[in-house]
């Protein structure tokens, strides 16, 4: 059985509960931020509490929990569950809201969970279908995903694995990953406004930096169609090859040698961190 923490108290996960009049449930007002375990060890966990902090400021959410506390949470909840490898998952909602609209003293919600395997997918890449949309207060980690959950169906009937949003051709982000491409020329290419700024994404583009030309500034869909490699990353998938954009596909339809380099470079980095322990 797994365990979950709502405010200070463990619970069995089951039990964990909030009452409905609470702004996620009525309203979906809520941030949260996602990081990994690996050995029992979080990775890059100053980062992921930066941008929870940042996601709660931008929302208006008063967070009355310091690092410190929030990480002696994670380590009690990491210590009953005995998930070496996992997910966990901080949730700050608007708190209970009597007329249902109005910012109360959040609730805080941490869940642990196995992470999924996309190994697979590492090797042959994926498919990404574009859709016009562009979320809002895209800086903070909210809770809202109604537009990507909706889109679920779309994608599936497109035969794609995930969905990339673009407003006026210029592409932003799919709903849990940031994107890259590397042009022809060799430079890699990502977004650098109206996206939320991921973690892996920093960690790419500081392992990149001094290997690669690097440029954080606005890509096309016709830039995409033109590239020699593509790929994705977020938490959950670190970097994850994309061989194939609205049909389209992209280089030799295989993964991309800066892409794969980049991918082992990471996962160094997050080897190291499982030694740490």
């Amino acid at each position: 059985m797994l365990y979950a923490i709502v405010n200070n108290e463990l619970l069995p996960a089951n039990q964990a509960t909030l009452a409905v009049n609470d702004l996620a449930i009525q309203r979906g007002y809520g941030i949260f931020d996602f990081f990994k375990t690996i050995n029992h060890t979080p990775a890059f966990l100053e980062d992921h509490l930066d941008r929870f902090y940042q996601s709660a400021s931008i929302l208006q959410l008063p967070v009355a929990y310091t690092r410190e506390d929030l990480k002696a949470l994670f380590r009690r909840l990491m210590e009953q569950n005995q998930l070496p490898d996992s997910g966990i998952r901080i949730t700050l909602t608007g708190g209970y809201a009597a007329d249902g609209y109005t910012i109360t003293t959040p609730n805080l919600i941490i869940t642990q969970q196995a992470l999924p395997d996309n190994k697979g997918l590492h090797t042959t890449g994926i498919h990404l279908v574009t859709y016009p949309h562009q979320r809002q207060l895209p800086a903070a980690k909210s809770i809202d995903y109604l537009m990507a959950v909706w889109l679920q169906s779309f994608v599936k009937q497109q035969a794609a694995q995930d969905v990339l949003y673009h407003q006026n051709n210029t592409v932003s982000e799919c709903p849990r990953s940031n994107f890259f491409i590397v042009t022809t020329d060799g430079v890699i290419k990502t977004p650098a406004h109206g996206i939320l700024q991921g973690v892996i994404r920093k960690q790419v583009l500081q392992l990149a930096a001094g290997q690669y030309a690097i440029q954080e500034k606005s890509i096309t869909l016709e830039d995409i169609y033109r590239a020699k490699e593509a790929f994705i990353t977020s938490t959950t998938k670190n970097i994850l090859p994309v061989v194939k954009v609205d049909g389209q596909i992209i280089g030799d339809g295989l993964p991309g040698k800066t892409t794969t380099a980049l991918a082992a470079d990471l996962q160094k980095v997050i080897d190291e961190i499982a030694k740490t322990r």
